[in-house]
């Protein structure tokens, strides 16, 4: 566990106690530099307590194995996700152990939970390890850590914790200048109260021999030559805007610009009560996401998509408006010459490049391993999809698995947190040797062995460009970027190449800044940063008295018949919003089967799904808490009519209107009483 001498020059400053950020490039060792940390802070800080913060789940699991390393069984080591299951309350195991691995969200909720043995002050840990720390900006949950951090530096609240930041990849915030690219740079050290953010100097040549960057490889392709699905698709959003009769709305058919404006106008309809425009709206959607998945991958899995869509709306409408009627008609009349074109028309030309590239890679048994990053969960288990189908792989030795997020969605498959891990656990140990991803995989995800990385017609930005690039740890790897010739995907990839070289001479400038001006520029947007804070958080109060709960109605999003008040809602555990009101449950049906939530919670399970029962439109699910069932509500299935006008709001906590916490012995009182 010896560190190497690169790692010694950047953590110098924090083994005497400073705040700095640690900048190395991915697979340089910069958890191992962290635990070593972490071990001389223990070893001689009075009553120290150590938290690492981390924002992917698997990453609890992958650190704990590191720090352990180091740290021997001296020192008593805790890892908290939210895939745990039953467990004491976070306060209680902070105070037990001497060092705490666990998601940033966790300890967000216990910085904020009123139960004592949940609750944890943030002066009760004295280092603070913040991995990929490049997320402690705006509103992640990393830098409302942090902005409680700085309230109490600035309230003189001690002691403070001190913070070390690790990063391969501090980005540029948009900006393609240098001066902006500067200011991005002293942000996120502001946001850490960094005292100086490190890289090598004297050990670089050594760092740069010891972390060999992949061959980079531009793998692309030409656009169809011909495209009778996609052209048939086209012609169907071109008979639905007929139709919509809106000739502001754009044509650009097939891209993320034209979602946007379909659910823009989704909103918009809801709001007004445009119930047709609405519907309409939303199947162009669906349309628009079958061009997007013909695109990524092929037209079979497009058209699957499509009857998935129509399927769900046939099983879950109870009534249909006349506008659903011929949408539901106008596909049912194309469907089966939609189907006979995906099986028969052209090979998309970025498959047939990828088949290329996996061949090429894997055609020896020599122990390969590597990694698809592609955008969508549903574009990676078509892919999926079609490895394992696709004849001219079949005499290649892959053996494939997905790893996608574990957040539940209707429209949308899940990996459990569980599920995951044994994906990576295959992956490390051999079993996998090829994984199709999505940005779950792209942060942290230590492979020694992975040497082949492929990026399938991605639109992101520098800081994923470096972190998908950075899982090829082998030597003699290989990353390749596949797209379509002239394509804004080629594009972007091509200026990232170029971000990335600014945001390195962003740190440099940043590094090189007289101590002076840079430790007063930092004061300065701390200040700035509490002050901006501070006004959000009151605007958001006034929003949220602007009406009395009773004064706003509740709406079914689709049918749009009222279903109750605002003043029939309760938050649990202050996020779970729920109703209520016992007459509720007449309008609404329960689903036989509880909802499959990998998540394990402490004081609740869940139930069935609800849904509309005058439309059928999904509203959300049941939750059986210690001793009552509850129904809750997702945001995007409610309209709120209020005495200004109705509005469809995106978060509950942006409602116009305070919603009290569920008290249960309240609750319990009340219907004793009913």
């Amino acid at each position: 566990m010896e560190l190497r001498p690169y790692q010694w020059e950047v953590i110098m400053p924090a083994l005497e106690g400073r705040n700095i950020i640690v900048w190395l490039p991915t697979g340089a060792g910069k958890t191992r530099a962290a635990a070593y940390v972490a071990k001389r802070h223990l070893e001689t800080v009075d009553g120290a307590k150590v938290v690492v913060l981390v924002n992917r789940v698997h990453l609890v699991t992958q650190h704990c194995e590191e720090f352990r390393r180091m740290l021997g069984g001296r020192w008593a080591i805790a890892t908290l996700s939210g895939d745990m299951g039953p467990r004491a309350g976070f306060g209680h195991v902070a105070q037990k152990n001497d060092l705490l691995i666990c998601t940033a969200e966790l300890l967000q909720l216990a910085l904020t939970s009123p139960e004592e043995e949940e609750h944890v002050e943030l002066t009760a840990f004295s280092l603070l390890v913040v991995d990929e720390c490049h997320h402690t900006h705006k509103d992640t949950v990393y830098n409302i850590i942090l902005n409680r951090y700085l309230e109490h530096k600035f309230q003189r609240r001690q002691p403070l914790p001190q913070v070390l930041g690790l990063t391969a990849s501090p980005g540029t915030g948009r900006a393609t200048k240098l001066d902006g690219a500067i200011d991005h740079i002293l942000q996120l050290c502001a946001n850490l109260d960094t005292w100086r953010i490190m890289s090598p100097q004297t050990y670089l040549p050594q760092l740069q021999e010891h972390t060999r960057q992949p061959c980079k490889q531009y793998d692309l392709c030409h656009r169809r030559s011909q495209d009778p699905f996609g052209d048939m698709l086209k012609e169907l959003m071109e008979q639905i805007h007929d139709h919509l009769e809106m000739p502001e709305l754009s044509q650009d058919f097939g891209t993320q610009m034209y979602e946007q404006q379909v659910v823009e106008l989704s909103l918009a309809a809801a709001e007004a009560g445009l119930k047709e425009r609405r519907v309409y709206a939303l199947h162009l959607r669906r349309y628009n996401d079958a061009l997007l998945i013909h695109d990524t991958v092929r037209a079979v899995d497009a058209m699957a998509a499509l009857r998935d869509f129509y399927d769900r709306e046939r099983a879950t409408k109870t009534q249909f408006l006349l506008a659903e009627r011929w949408l539901l008609t106008l596909f049912d009349d194309h469907k089966n010459k939609l189907a006979l074109l995906a099986t028969h028309g052209p090979e998309n030309p970025k498959l047939e490049m990828l088949e290329q590239i996996l061949r090429e890679q894997f055609r020896n048994p020599s122990g390969h391993r590597g990694i698809i990053f592609t955008c969508t969960r549903q574009s990676a288990h078509a892919l999926l999809l079609w490895l394992q189908q696709q004849p001219g792989l079949q005499t290649v030795d892959i053996r494939a698995k997905m790893l996608i997020g574990a957040g539940h969605s209707t429209q949308s498959i899940h990996m459990t947190q569980r599920e995951q891990q044994e994906v990576i656990c295959k992956f490390r140990d051999g079993t996998l040797n090829l994984l199709v991803a999505t940005s779950v995989a792209e942060e942290g995800l230590d492979i020694p062995q992975c040497n082949v990385i492929v990026r399938y017609g991605l639109l992101t930005n520098e800081i994923s460009m470096v972190q998908a690039r950075g899982r090829a740890r082998a030597d003699k790897s290989v990353y390749s970027f596949v797209a379509t010739q002239g394509s804004r995907e080629l594009r972007r990839e091509q200026t990232n190449e170029a971000l990335e070289a600014l945001m390195e001479r962003a740190v440099a400038a940043v590094q090189k800044m007289d101590p002076a001006e840079y430790e007063a520029k930092i004061r300065d947007l701390q200040r700035a940063a509490l002050v901006k804070r501070a006004a959000q958080a009151a605007q958001q109060d006034s929003r949220r008295r602007q009406f009395l709960a009773e004064h706003i109605k509740i709406l079914c999003i689709n049918c749009t018949v009222a279903v109750g008040y605002g003043s029939d809602l309760r938050k649990v555990e202050g996020a779970h919003h729920v109703n209520v009101n016992p007459n509720f449950s007449i309008y609404y049906n329960v689903s036989n089967k509880p909802v499959a939530i990998d998540r394990v919670f402490r004081d609740w399970v869940p139930g069935g799904a609800i849904s509309c029962r005058n439309c059928g439109e999904p509203w959300g699910l049941q939750m059986i808490y210690k001793s009552v069932t509850l129904p809750v509500l997702k945001v995007c299935s409610m309209l709120l009519d209020t005495p200004r006008g109705r509005v469809q709001v995106k978060k509950w906590s942006r409602v116009p209107f305070p919603v009290p916490d569920f008290d249960l012995v309240e609750h319990l009182s009340d219907l004793s009483l009913n």
